[in-house]
């Protein structure tokens, strides 16, 4: 098991919750992640990751499957401009690759923003810190575990 594999597990544990890690593969896609574990799209969060272009730290948006994060609106919620994050600036600040960057359980403080459409579920679905990996969970346990502030930050199907 990997190590970033092994925070996820261990964050989840420490929360009292379920470790129901499963093994979806090559899902390279929201709506291949929801076909392997029987959800719908929006069901699946994608943590997509922006660099801060003021304080040159990682940015997390916790998005529905469905949405994409609208440039405009997330720098108007971060108060500084948006850049590309890289793999090295992911990594360092992350601990997981890309593609399999979970919600939490990260190696450094993060600043996080939760998609309000995650909370229509009352299961959704994660990367646990591989891309071939997920777990599920309670939007409101995702909410409480990341700390993120809920914002309307998408542009989507189910986007306003």
């Amino acid at each position: 098991m990997s190590k970033s594999l092994k925070r996820v597990r261990a964050a989840l544990e420490a929360a009292g919750l379920d470790a129901d890690i499963r093994e979806v593969g090559a899902a390279r896609t929201a709506a291949e992640a929801a076909a392997a574990v029987g959800c719908a799209p929006d069901q699946i969060v994608k943590s997509i990751i922006f660099r801060g272009a003021k304080s040159d730290t990682a940015i997390l948006f916790l998005t529905a499957g469905g949405n994409r994060v609208c440039a405009d609106k997330a720098t108007a919620l971060t108060d500084e401009p948006l850049g590309k994050a890289d793999a090295g600036l992911i990594r360092a600040q992350t601990g997981f690759a890309i593609g399999g960057v979970a919600p939490f359980g990260h190696l450094n403080p993060i600043r996080a923003f939760l998609d309000p459409r995650l909370l229509d579920f009352g299961q959704v679905w994660a990367a646990a810190g591989t891309p071939r990996h997920v777990f599920p969970i309670a939007p409101t346990e995702l909410h409480g575990l990341t700390g993120a502030r809920v914002a309307d930050f998408t542009q989507g199907a189910g986007a306003p």
